[in-house]
C-alpha cells in the first residue's frame, strides 16, 4: 500500500505467511511484496525476514542451508546455536550471527529448559554468487544508544562488525516516545524498515509492530516513535546481481 503523496514509500501489514511447529513458530515477511506488481517476493538481494519465536527447551535439529546468508538478531533472550565446524555459540543482545551459508553449512538451534521464551529474527540474504566457500561469523557488538542507529553488517569489505556477500547494510534503532530519527541513508539504496515493537510515524502513516515500510527511489524519510520502539532498517541495492538458489531465501 503506497502512503503520502509526495514519497515512493509503500507500508505492508503483518504477514499472513506462517509455519507453527507448536515450540517453534515463524512468520516471513516479503519485502518485495510491499511494492504493487512486484513479481519478486523478495527485493533485491534481501530476500525475508522471519519473525521467529521459541519456546524454551525447544531443539531443532541438525540441518543444512545453502547459497544464502543468514543473519540472527536477537534483542532480548538467547538463541544457541552448534554447527559442522563444532561450534558452540550463544547469540543474544549482546552478539550477532551471521551465517554465510555457500555450497552447504549444516548447524542445529536450540534453547535450554531454563532460558526465556525467545522471539527474535533471521534475516536471509541472496548472495551474488553460489557455491561460496560457507563461513560463521558470530561477533561482540556494540550497546544500543537510544535514538542512534546502529549499524550491524554490510557487505565485505565494509567497516562493520559483520559482512554478506551483496549489497545490503542492516542497521537498528531504539526510539524513546516522541523522539525521532531519520532513516539512514546510502547513495544508490533504497530503504526496508520493520517494526520489531512499539510504533513509529512516517509520512503521516502509523507503522505498528511487525508492520513494514519500503522506500524507493526517494532520499529522506524520518520516524517518529508514537510510543517505545525498535526498528531495523535495511539498505539495499534493488539492481545488485543475485542468486535465487537458497534453502529459504530464494
Amino acid at each position: 500500500m503506497k502512503v503520502g503523496s509526495e514519497t515512493k514509500l509503500y507500508k505492508a501489514e503483518r504477514t499472513d505467511v506462517s509455519q507453527n511447529q507448536g515450540k517453534f513458530r515463524t512468520y516471513f515477511n516479503f519485502p518485495g511484496r510491499a511494492l504493487p506488481d512486484h513479481a519478486d517476493h523478495g527485493y533485491g538481494p534481501l530476500a525475508t525476514i522471519v519473525e521467529s519465536f521459541m519456546d524454551p527447551d525447544t531443539h531443532i535439529a541438525m540441518h543444512p542451508h545453502r547459497d544464502e546468508e543468514i543473519i540472527s538478531w536477537v534483542p532480548a533472550g538467547v538463541m544457541r546455536h552448534g554447527d559442522q565446524d563444532g561450534n558452540d555459540l550463544v547469540t543474544d543482545a549482546d552478539h550477532l550471527m551471521v551465517m554465510n551459508a555457500g555450497e552447504t553449512f549444516w548447524h542445529e538451534e536450540f534453547t535450554r529448559a531454563d532460558d526465556p521464551p525467545l522471539r527474535m529474527l533471521q534475516m536471509f540474504v541472496r548472495p551474488h554468487s553460489l557455491g561460496l566457500e560457507p563461513n560463521i561469523q558470530h561477533e561482540p557488538i556494540d550497546a544500543p544508544v537510544e535514538g542512534e542507529w546502529r549499524h550491524l553488517f554490510g557487505p565485505e569489505g565494509s567497516d562493520v562488525p559483520l559482512f554478506v556477500r551483496n549489497q545490503v547494510d542492516l542497521f537498528d534503532l531504539r526510539l524513546d516516545a516522541g523522539s525521532s530519527a531519520d532513516l539512514p541513508e546510502i547513495e544508490g539504496r533504497d530503504a526496508y524498515f520493520y517494526v520489531f515493537d512499539g510504533a513509529v510515524e512516517a509520512a503521516g502513516t502509523r507503522f505498528g509492530k511487525t508492520e513494514s515500510g519500503l522506500l524507493v527511489d526517494d532520499a529522506g524519510l524520518t520516524l517518529t516513535a508514537d510510543e517505545d520502539a525498535t526498528v531495523v532498517a535495511f539498505l539495499v541495492d534493488p539492481d545488485a546481481p543475485v542468486t535465487r538458489q537458497g534453502t529459504i531465501g530464494r
